[in-house]
């Protein structure tokens, strides 16, 4: 359920289910989306955790919004799995002071995937008993994963809870930025938020990398 606001701003409510039905919820965040609003706010509740696949299809629609329009997520909730990968797709996040972010490791491996240009059909399957099939949907949460690295080291944190001061220092989270930016969108001029965002977005890149740096070396 979307829900109007000021001209250059709209909020998008998004309940996690993990039995949900989300088809209509994608269809509304397109259509929130279609209308090209300076800031499209998704707020995140619930405990649930949404399909793989739902999660791919949400990160379709949003790459395809208007390079004019800025995503905010604010997660009232913890979030796991998929469900992590929505709140990352923003440009600025916002999550409860006392939420947690958790995704499990993949059971799938490199042999798993039939990979391009390679000899497939010389390869030998790996054995598999007849109760260990490959499951479709565990590979699309295998490529939800290989998002997730984009900002947080899958290897080293799945199967863990984080907390909001990791966050920060991944450069995902500053709340206070996050408030100036939504402030500046009601502005005249939408030149001050693009400013904000690009010199927020160089801090980021440069906290993730000397964050990443400190992981490798413990």
């Amino acid at each position: 359920m979307k829900v109007k606001s000021r001209q250059g701003l709209r909020q998008f409510r998004m309940e996690v289910q993990s039995w949900g039905n989300y088809v209509k919820r994608i269809t509304e965040l397109e259509r929130a989306l279609s209308k090209k609003p300076r800031v499209l706010q998704i707020e995140i509740v619930g405990t649930g955790e949404i399909p793989a696949d739902v999660a791919l299809r949400f990160r379709a629609a949003l790459m395809g919004r208007s390079p004019r329009t800025r995503i905010v997520t604010n997660a009232r909730s913890s979030l796991q799995g998929a469900s992590v990968l929505l709140w990352l797709l923003s440009d600025s996040r916002m999550i409860r002071d006392d939420a947690r972010l958790y995704f499990r490791r993949t059971t799938l491996s490199e042999d798993d995937e039939v990979l391009e240009n390679g000899v497939w059909n010389e390869d030998e399957p790996r054995y598999r008993d007849s109760y260990s099939e490959i499951d479709p949907e565990e590979g699309d949460y295998a490529r939800v994963l290989q998002i997730i690295n984009e900002f947080l080291p899958v290897k080293e944190m799945a199967g863990r809870l984080i907390g909001v001061p990791v966050l920060r220092q991944f450069g995902l989270i500053e709340n206070e930025r996050v408030d100036n930016f939504l402030l500046a969108a009601f502005s005249k001029s939408p030149e001050p938020v693009k400013r904000s965002l690009n010199a927020r977005d160089q801090q980021q890149v440069q906290r993730r990398q000397k964050a990443r740096t400190r992981q490798k070396r413990r």
